[in-house]
């Protein structure tokens, strides 16, 4: 059985409005074979990544970058995982106030580094989050998870 990892920092109310609508499309019932694990990025570690063969990543947008919990998630996890996770699918989603830019470009840049494949659109909301954004992050958690069915 594939196993994805949902690594989210989920702070506020939108941010876990979009982090639900992720969970309910990874976990929808017509995927089958993918076991869904969420980690707050506080507390994941490079092990939960070793055993997962796919991600999702969720942060909102700070100061002009990624939350310093997801950052600290790539840090610890970046050179342990390096080698043994190149090419493996993710997908990623972020809530700002105004702009995501900067969050956007950190995640990319990261991932780009670990040599992960990203598979599904990444989606940035900015603002309150709308029926659209919500049905966004829920195709975007359904599309990794069903790439991951054997």
């Amino acid at each position: 059985m594939a196993t994805l990892l949902i690594v989210h920092h989920t702070p506020s109310p939108n941010c876990q409005a979009l982090f639900e609508a992720v969970v309910s499309g990874a976990t929808d019932p017509e995927i089958e074979g993918v076991r869904v694990v969420r980690a707050p990025a506080l507390s994941a570690t490079a092990s939960d990544v070793l055993a997962a063969d796919g991600y999702l990543l969720g942060t909102p947008a700070n100061l002009g970058y990624m939350s310093g919990a997801l950052k600290h998630f790539f840090d610890q996890v970046y050179y342990p995982c390096l080698d043994a996770t190149r090419g493996r699918p993710f997908g990623y989603w972020v809530h700002g106030g105004n702009d995501v830019t900067g969050a956007v470009r950190g995640i990319e840049s990261i991932t780009k580094g670990l040599d992960w494949r990203r598979t599904a659109e990444a989606v940035t909301v900015t603002g309150e989050p709308d029926k659209q954004d919500v049905e966004r992050c829920w195709e975007l958690g359904a599309t990794v998870a069903a790439g991951l069915m054997g």
